[in-house]
């Protein structure tokens, strides 16, 4: 199997992801160069956060129109798995890829801190070996992470368990004072109606190994290599 992870202008976790999938994880990875629509091959596509194209117009406005968006919407429609991280995730829903729009946090305020997220499904490829309310530490570095839906993409995600995570304490209650920024229903992760597609603000890629303070991102990426290794 092979992982890419994609590489815009203003992108800051790339190698940050690359190294967990290199060092951590011991999968084969390359980064993809935004202009390029060659995915090489890889079998899952990573979008990372950053600040792609400076946040300029809004965060992912220009991104979606990047040359490998398209190929990563082709990718994702045939089934290929992918995973927006923080800045990825924003590109994702600005893609149309995931539903929603992630707006400026609630308090106007960069937030950078650690949070923990209650896991709300285990059905996917990212979250399969999680426990159903399963509490992870990660920590968020954002601006607008403000998840919102309109009424009836929420009922939808709710109907179709497409909430793949949500703020909560470290005991797992989900409370408006464990949502750092204003997020609807404290989402914090969402899925794809062909739960291929994963976003979430929160850094799996920062929380990979246990001298960062966490290694509860690990899981996912771990999820992603069980998934791929099962097809």
């Amino acid at each position: 199997m092979k992982f890419g992870v994609l590489v815009f202008p203003g992108s800051n976790c790339d190698h940050d992801t690359y190294n967990v999938l290199d060092a951590v994880a011991h999968q084969p990875v390359t980064f993809l160069w935004h202009e390029s629509t060659d995915l090489q091959g890889c079998d899952a596509i990573l979008v990372p956060g950053g600040f792609a194209y400076g946040d300029y117009l809004r965060t992912g406005a220009i991104a979606h129109f990047a040359p490998v968006m398209g190929a990563v919407k082709k990718f994702a429609a045939n089934g290929g798995l992918v995973m927006g991280i923080c800045n990825g995730f924003q590109i994702l829903t600005e893609s149309g890829l995931l539903p929603g729009a992630l707006m400026r946090n609630a308090g106007l305020k960069y937030i950078c801190k650690q949070v923990h997220l209650r896991t709300e499904t285990t059905d996917s490829p990212f979250t399969a070996s999680l426990s159903p309310g399963e509490v992870l530490q990660m920590p968020v570095g954002h601006m607008e992470g403000n998840y919102f839906c309109d009424e009836a993409t929420l009922a939808q995600l709710e109907k179709q368990n497409r909430v793949a995570f949500r703020y909560a304490t470290p005991e797992g209650q989900v409370t408006p004072e464990a949502n750092p920024n204003g997020s609807l229903k404290n989402i914090a992760g969402i899925l794809s109606e062909g739960r291929n597609v994963l976003g979430l603000m929160p850094h799996p890629d920062r929380s990979s190994e246990v001298m960062l303070g966490s290694a509860d991102g690990l899981k996912l990426f771990q999820n992603m290599v069980s998934a791929l290794a099962a097809r």
